[in-house]
């Protein structure tokens, strides 16, 4: 089933109380909820708040949604929007508890914790993201990354050699649209072009 066609299906279900649906709907968003709050750079007190206003506002607006189909990019856009507007109330009420600079106090040891969070966020919505395709894409895919020989993957999985990289692009045109992931380069790619902004 076509992932849009799957969320939808699960939004229609959680409109008529099924928790189930409810908890599937959960579990497959918020590890982007997550990594949108991350690249907003809040902390994990903020992140719980942010989360929680989220899914209250998504509970409220379910049965208003037009395109239950795009409950993921609805979620992106005020998981965004949210962040933004506690951002700005954190900064103001640093400013007012402390005359100091962030600049001032900055601690190379927490980038690079900030980093390897990054990175483990990404690499758990990724292993999400590759759980979604199919058999056959993961498959396929596992292989190339263990760089296993055309000859050698077109004998295990019996395709033709010329065949492999169109399946390839495919599989990972499959894995890019995954609603979870896609929020997340957007956000991260927002939190670059702001940060080149300043």
């Amino acid at each position: 089933m076509p992932e849009s066609f799957e969320v939808e299906a699960l939004v229609i279900r959680a409109r008529t109380g099924d928790q189930a649906a409810w908890d599937r709907l959960v579990e497959r968003y918020a590890p982007m909820l997550w990594s949108i709050c991350r690249a907003y750079g809040l902390d994990r007190r903020d992140i719980d708040d942010v989360a929680q206003f989220v899914w209250m506002r998504a509970v409220e607006h379910l049965s208003r949604l037009r395109d239950p189909e795009r409950l993921g990019s609805w979620l992106a856009t005020t998981t965004k929007r949210e962040c933004v507007r506690v951002r700005r109330a954190r900064h103001k009420q640093d400013s007012a508890e402390s005359p100091l600079d962030a600049a001032t106090v900055a601690d190379d040891r927490g980038d690079d914790v900030t980093r390897a969070l990054e990175e483990a966020e990404l690499n758990a919505v990724l292993r999400t993201a590759f759980a979604e395709l199919s058999p056959d894409c993961q498959r396929l895919l596992s292989l190339l990354l263990r760089e296993v020989p055309y000859t050698e993957i077109s004998s295990r999985l019996g395709m033709a050699v010329g065949s492999i990289g169109p399946t390839r692009s495919r599989c990972l045109a499959r894995l890019r649209a995954n609603a979870a992931l896609n929020a997340l380069m957007r956000a991260d790619t927002e939190v670059r072009e702001g940060d080149s902004h300043v």
